[in-house]
Parts: C-alpha cells; structure tokens; sequence
C-alpha cells in the first residue's frame, strides 16, 4: 500500500521498494527540493515531484543513530579544546619568554 507523506525535517522514512533508510535533512518549498541522508551518510536532493512517487512508510529513528552522532561531535569539541589550550600555553610560554629578555637587557 502506496503512502504519501509530506517531507518532514528530522523525520525517518523507509522507501519501501528500494528497502532504504534515510532522514529529511530540510525541505525548500521555493525550490520543490527535498534533501535526504541515508543511513551510510549519503545525501541526496530529490525534487517533490520525485518524493510523491516513492512508496515510502514513516520509521523511527534507527538503533544508535543520534549516538553515534553525538560522540563523534563530543570528539571534535573535546580535540578542539585541547588545541585551544596547547596555542594558549604556547602563547604564555612565549609571553613569559619575552618578559625575562626585556629583563635581561637591563
């Protein structure tokens, strides 16, 4: 049985004759554009014209999705801060290093 669901952002569909997952990533009503993500990262923009033909059955969001996300997004920041704070300790170090030359001359 066809189903014809409007592209919701954020929403997990299934297209039932290709066995595909995918989640809308946003939708442009000017462009009649749908931007897709499928589960092995791909993305894809497909017209609406397209969207309203594809047999598709609305899913939840697939086992360990959001988690896996989400730590490789905690990882990023946390290498983030580290940079952060080696560039600061090197600015200090510097810094310092210019404050003893100064006193050296004198």
């Amino acid at each position: 049985m066809s189903r014809d669901y409007e592209p919701v952002p954020s929403q997990w569909y299934e297209n039932v004759e290709e066995e595909e997952s995918f989640r809308v990533l946003s939708v442009d009503e000017d462009s009649e554009l749908v931007e897709i993500e499928y589960l092995d990262g791909d993305i894809e923009e497909i017209d609406l014209e397209t969207w309203h033909e594809m047999d598709l059955e609305r899913i939840e969001e697939p086992e360990g999705w959001s988690e896996s996300d989400d730590e490789d997004a905690d990882e990023e920041e946390e290498w983030d801060e580290e940079d952060d704070e080696d560039e600061d300790d090197l600015d200090d170090d510097e810094d310092e290093d210019d404050v003893d030359e100064e006193r050296d001359e004198y």
